[in-house]
């Protein structure tokens, strides 16, 4: 594959196609551009290559014309001395170089169409690569603010999770209120009705024995005083 056959390829490729199929676009920006500017450095030699070609045959071509020009002086200067036979011999050499003149004229135009084209594409992709590189620092920017979210999401979920975690201690704190509360109801009522008169009569059976056991204190207070 020729170099230009490739750069008009990478020209018309979509970047970012590429950079969607990429499992790393950062990774994959850095190689794109690393073969763009190995690709600049095989353009910039074709480019001086064939613009030295344009010197080449623009040179030629001036020498040529050049000689056609001392051709025609001499056979002049030949016809002022009268020697037309001289003057015909210039004549016909001029002659031979103004058809060499037609072939390298057109040599010197495809070789400046050449040149002019390759100079086109060269500057145009140092242009595509110095906007590349400014889009590579904006697509990185952005993918780390995509990294930094996906950070963001990760810990939005288990936040979640932890909400969720929270809420369902919350429901089994609640069933374990209600089971101790059903208990103590239960405790409650297996303890049976309240007897208000036996507990009436207990209080005065504790009154008289303590009146009993005081008035036992005193006697034995008497009976020591005698």
């Amino acid at each position: 594959m020729s170099i230009l056959t490739r750069f008009k390829e990478i020209m018309s490729s979509n970047i970012n196609a590429l950079l969607d199929k990429a499992e790393d676009p950062e990774k994959m920006i850095d190689q794109i551009l690393r073969n763009l500017n190995s690709d600049l450095g095989k353009v910039k030699a074709e480019t001086a290559s064939i613009m030295a070609e344009e010197q080449r045959a623009k040179r030629e071509l001036r020498e040529c014309q050049e000689d056609i020009s001392k051709m025609e002086n001499y056979a002049i200067k030949a016809l002022e001395a009268g020697n037309e036979e001289d003057a015909r011999k210039f004549l016909e050499r001029k002659a031979e170089l103004a058809e060499k003149e037609k072939g390298l004229e057109e040599a010197y135009n495809l070789a400046k169409s050449n040149a002019e084209h390759m100079r086109e594409m060269h500057d145009k992709l140092i242009s595509d690569i110095n906007e590349l590189e400014a889009r590579r620092s904006m697509l990185k920017g952005k993918m780390s603010v995509a990294k930094t979210q996906e950070k963001i999401n990760k810990i939005s979920s288990s936040v979640s999770d932890a909400n969720r975690s929270i809420s369902a201690f919350d429901r089994m704190e609640d069933k374990v209120n209600r089971a101790l509360d059903e208990a103590n109801a239960m405790a409650e009522l297996n303890r049976g009705p309240k007897d208000d008169i036996k507990d009436l009569t207990a209080k005065y059976d504790n009154k008289d024995n303590n009146i009993d056991e005081e008035l036992a204190i005193l006697k034995e207070k008497i009976k020591n005083k005698e």
